[in-house]
């Protein structure tokens, strides 16, 4: 059947809109159901052929039924999904979302403010910038509120935090990079500084902003080595940039904040904390000490997709001082005319190097909102207790080795006995069977699985399924 040429589009119809909805909410339900565990069944090979299946001529002659295509399709991307809200669903920084996030996100969706010009989104980019000064506010508690406009002249306001909004960790680092880079201008070169454990996102950074190579520190106990930082803070000469990672990818570990911005302070260098993962420790109200020496940074790398809960993507760059934006400022006459800025309509398009970009700040504002602080914090550190009773089980185990406590939500194990071939086998085995979803991490020359725990809702039940099931593989 021909499809109607014209479905209904328009925000203001939400009489459709809620019936795509009630048929998006069944076929999330009956994919999920057939799915039957953490992840499909059979592999790459199986779940792409149900796929080419359902969606037939991705680009056909005639289209058919929008609410049959929605549902087909729905049913199948559910069916084939990795499952972050399934409690054996635990590899990598993949957050189940809240459902009030979800929400949010759907409203945001409808609405399609385009955050590169006031007069596409005039409560978004209002809401935007009161949410980002409140969260650079809380990496840098030191500084006091702002009463200055964002547009007003630099020399008449005294440093203020404040935070762009980006697609997450990468960006954001490449953001930092870049500011950095403008900071010291033509004819100077800024040498970054990298330990062995940070994100692999500063060296595409480096690449794409034609900067040297960062400079590779040890970090023999998974952190940053401050006497191997002090050596090569002492041999190198020029603008310098240290980036200290706050929550690394394979451990969670973070890195001494403090004694490294001592070092750089020594050195006459710059930070910038990856605090991609563990950034959100901030709304803990027992884990938040952990991040001493975060404000001390000049820029820090925050993900709220990760220990936050929203729909991705919900990265931030906090900056201690607003003033070093001004770098990225830009004009494009039919979106920030120097005269309507002048005016006072608000200039977004030095807010991000995109242009047309999502008003991602509204879930989060809605989410904070709705939780607060407390509302946070537990949650964090329901997920950072998972990971500690789960450490517990392995360590009681006498068929599982534990690598260390977690620092985070990251737990590393390995059958005990087992080699690197056998850890790597057990894990793939288990996405084969969609049985379980585990992630992997090389720490002291070996290989090891890793489960990163960021489900509020897993129990102690969950996690000791989790581990009888790489038990029960490794006595194939």
């Amino acid at each position: 059947m021909r499809a109607d040429p014209a479905p209904p589009l328009a925000a203001t119809d939400t009489d459709a809109l809620r019936r795509l909805l009630d048929t998006v909410l069944d076929a999330l339900r009956a994919g999920a159901t057939a799915r039957g565990g953490p992840i499909p069944s059979g592999g790459p090979d199986t779940v792409t052929a149900r796929v080419r299946e359902a969606l037939g001529d991705p680009l056909p002659t005639h289209g058919t039924d929008p609410t049959d295509t929605l549902r087909t399709l729905t049913r199948v991307l559910a069916e084939g999904a990795a499952d972050p809200a399934h409690p054996l669903c635990a590899a990598h920084l993949h957050t189940p979302v809240l459902a009030l996030a979800a929400a949010a996100d759907l409203a945001a969706s409808v609405l399609n403010p385009s955050m590169d010009s006031w007069d596409q989104a005039p409560a978004a980019s209002a809401l935007e910038a009161l949410v980002t000064e409140a969260l650079a506010a809380a990496v840098y508690p030191a500084a006091p509120p702002s009463t200055a406009p964002r547009s007003a002249p630099a020399a008449s306001h005294p440093p203020r935090p404040d935070a762009l909004v980006t697609t997450g960790g990468t960006e954001s680092n490449q953001l930092a990079l870049l500011l950095a880079r403008e900071r010291h201008g033509p004819g100077h070169t800024v040498q970054t500084v990298v330990g062995a454990n940070a994100h692999h996102s500063f060296r595409r950074a480096a690449w794409l902003l034609g900067l040297p190579e960062p400079v590779t520190v040890p970090t023999p106990n998974g952190t940053l080595d401050p006497v191997a930082l002090d050596e090569a803070l002492t041999d190198l000469h020029g603008p310098l940039l240290v980036a200290a990672t706050a929550g690394t990818t394979d451990t969670g570990r973070i890195d001494p904040l403090p004694q490294i911005a001592d070092l750089c302070d020594a050195h006459g260098a710059e930070l910038h904390i990856d605090a991609a993962y563990g950034g959100p420790l901030l709304f803990s109200d027992t884990r938040h000490p952990l991040l001493a020496g975060l404000g001390r940074a000049r820029t820090v790398t925050l993900d709220l997709h990760k220990l936050g809960w929203q729909p991705a993507a919900a990265g931030l760059l906090a900056v201690r001082d607003r003033r070093d934006l001004a770098a990225l400022s830009h004009t494009a006459d039919y979106l920030n005319a120097a005269d309507d800025t002048e005016a006072g309509l608000p200039d977004l398009l030095g807010r991000s190097l995109r242009t047309t970009r999502r008003p991602d700040i509204f879930k989060i504002a809605v989410t904070l909102r709705a939780l607060g602080r407390d509302g946070m914090s537990a949650l964090v550190d329901q997920v950072c207790d998972l990971a500690q009773q789960l450490a517990d089980l392995v360590e009681k185990s006498p068929d599982l080795e534990l690598y260390e406590r977690p620092a985070l939500t990251t737990v590393l194990f390995r059958p005990a006995g087992s080699d690197d071939t056998a850890v790597a086998a057990i894990r793939r085995t288990l996405l084969s069977e969609g049985r379980a979803v585990l992630g992997r991490a090389h720490a002291d020359g070996r290989l090891w699985l890793k489960a990163t725990l960021l489900n509020p809702h897993a129990t102690p039940g969950d996690l000791q399924d989790l581990l009888d099931l790489v038990e029960g593989s490794t006595d194939r």
